[in-house]
């Protein structure tokens, strides 16, 4: 690299050679490609101020109104009491809480400012502070200030929504008039989709619609089968159609990565994690829910993973999925999920909390919907070293009146199995021995719709026999258990009717040695299939 000449140097070199510097356009020199001789210029400290990035939004102020209006003199203890609420969520900027005066009496005026660190703590502000109660006269509402911001601007005159002319849609259902009465499945190979007609007879499945590109993740049926939902790093799309698969909705997500349909497809929930700016803070999730139809956000949930650490079997992140289950039937009345010590019960009119409360359950372990109605079964395991017995509990929503409860002792695990009909839930109860060193199962079976809910048990006639498999006879009253400890099991067939009795459990069969440890009832019942899966062969 070249010394670095001074002006005066330059202009005296330029005099011993005859060179007129006036006459010399330097913004026509060009140096060689990646080389400046060690003159730094200008220009280069003005591009790197120019490249520095700064957050010149408002994602990270939230304003709080309801607050208590006071005179000056109360004005630090409330600014105190401010601080304290919301500092313990997020870290609030120094100057970032202002509360406005009113100039005429220099009381305040009801609402304040509070600027945090990140738009991740703000959200998460708003999310734990709406509708805080301070005292009785004094709930806060809270917003993003950019959404303050856009609802100030809203017009002073009302003008009424333009109405399109009704489009009668494309028939969703059309795939059940199949004359046939075929199923459509789903294959994705490469960066193809294909949705194929399941034809047995022909044992060659019929192709319906081929579409390249179609999803960036994975798809899935709804519900009932009425749509496709795919997956795209801005949302989810659903299609449906008789062959054509239309677009019929777009639900805007960023980076979703799980989705869920209400069993009556009227909501989809969908889930997303993003990672903080600040290495230090938790992953932030956020999951929405919505109006299939419309495309409408009915409510969002955000928060750490640390608030959505239950409700599941799988899921990513630490979050188990899906989070939310739903009451049965295709109402969509009802949904719920499990946190600790609470069932946070939603209903789906205002999507807030049902009687704007949790139901407190002290140490629950999980819980299930009735398929029909809206009775949730919930267990409980045992507490103090047995000293407090397990319990499994019947609650009636939206009242939260519980309707049955049996208390177990020596419990070591417990399942829950609903009849398809509501008639009946099975609690298969695992009990410790005397000893404390091995357990035996057996079942507690509830008679829902029967008066006051009466429980039958019922123990195999091997008390250790391990039970392998449970499965209700789809709207029927029969059951079917695989049981015992042999490389081929027993299957007993038992019915909730005797032949003398509609309210007494009875034996109907057993199959002696059956290489099997799964049941599949057909979803009419009468038949069954009996499969040996995961490595059992």
């Amino acid at each position: 690299m070249a010394d670095v000449m001074l002006m005066k140097e330059i202009e005296d070199s330029a005099g011993r050679l005859g060179i007129d510097l006036s006459q010399v356009d330097f913004d026509a020199i060009r140096l060689p490609p990646g080389e400046n001789f060690g003159i730094i210029s200008d220009d280069e400290e003005v591009l790197q101020e120019e490249s520095l990035e700064f957050d010149s939004g408002f994602g990270n102020i939230i304003v709080v109104d309801n607050l208590p209006v006071v005179p000056p003199e109360k004005f630090e203890k409330l600014e105190g009491v401010v601080r304290k609420i919301f500092g313990q969520i997020g870290v609030i900027k120094d100057d970032g809480l202002w509360m406005p005066v009113d100039p005429t009496t220099t009381k305040t005026l009801g609402y304040c400012f509070i600027e945090y660190g990140t738009p991740q703590e703000a959200e998460l502000a708003k999310e734990k502070t709406d509708g805080y109660k301070l005292d009785r006269a004094h709930i806060f509402t809270v917003n993003m200030f950019e959404e303050f911001n856009r609802l100030v601007k809203v017009p002073d005159e009302w003008a009424p929504p333009e109405i399109n002319p009704y489009t009668p849609g494309e028939n969703l259902q059309q795939w059940l008039t199949d004359e046939k009465a075929r199923d459509q499945f789903v294959i994705r190979s490469g960066s193809d989709t294909e949705v194929f007609w399941n034809d047995a007879r022909h044992l060659k499945p019929e192709p319906v619609y081929k579409r390249p590109y179609w999803t960036e993740s994975f798809v899935q049926w709804s519900s009932l089968g009425t749509y496709l939902a795919t997956i795209h790093r801005q949302g989810a799309a659903v299609w449906g159609g008789a062959g054509t698969f239309n677009r019929l909705m777009r639900f805007a997500h960023q980076q979703v990565k799980l989705i869920d349909f209400s069993p009556g497809e009227k909501y989809l929930v969908t889930y997303s994690s993003h990672e903080p700016n600040n290495p230090r803070d938790a992953n932030r999730i956020v999951i929405n829910i919505f109006d299939v139809r419309t495309g409408k956000v009915m409510r969002d949930f955000k928060g750490s993973p640390d608030d959505f650490v239950t409700g599941g079997t799988g899921g990513v992140a630490g979050v188990s999925w899906p989070l939310f289950r739903w009451d049965g039937g295709k109402d969509d009345k009802y949904f719920a999920r499990i946190g600790k010590n609470v069932i946070s019960v939603y209903e789906t009119e205002t999507f807030s909390l049902v009687d704007k409360k949790s139901l407190k359950v002290e140490n629950v372990m999980d819980f299930c919907w009735s398929p029909t109605d809206p009775i949730i079964a919930l267990f409980v395991p045992e507490l103090g070293g047995g000293n407090q017995p397990a319990r499994v509990s019947l609650v009636q929503i939206p009242n939260k009146e519980e309707l049955r409860q049996k208390n177990l002792f020596s419990v070591s695990d417990c399942k829950m199995y609903w009849q398809s009909n509501g008639d009946y839930l099975a609690v298969k109860v695992d009990r410790y021995t005397k000893t404390k060193k091995s357990t035996y199962s057996g079942f507690e079976l509830f008679r829902i719709k029967e008066r006051d809910i009466p429980i039958e048990v019922l123990e195999l006639e091997n008390k250790n026999d391990k039970i392998i498999a449970f499965a209700w006879e789809p709207k029927g009253h029969r059951f079917a258990v695989i049981h015992g400890d042999n490389p081929k099991p027993d299957i007993s067939f038992y019915s909730m009717r005797s032949t003398h009795s509609s309210g007494r459990v009875s034996k109907l069969t057993t199959l002696k040695g059956k290489q099997a440890n799964a049941l599949f009832w057909s979803p009419g019942g009468r038949f069954i299939i009996l499969a040996g899966l995961k490595g059992f062969n």
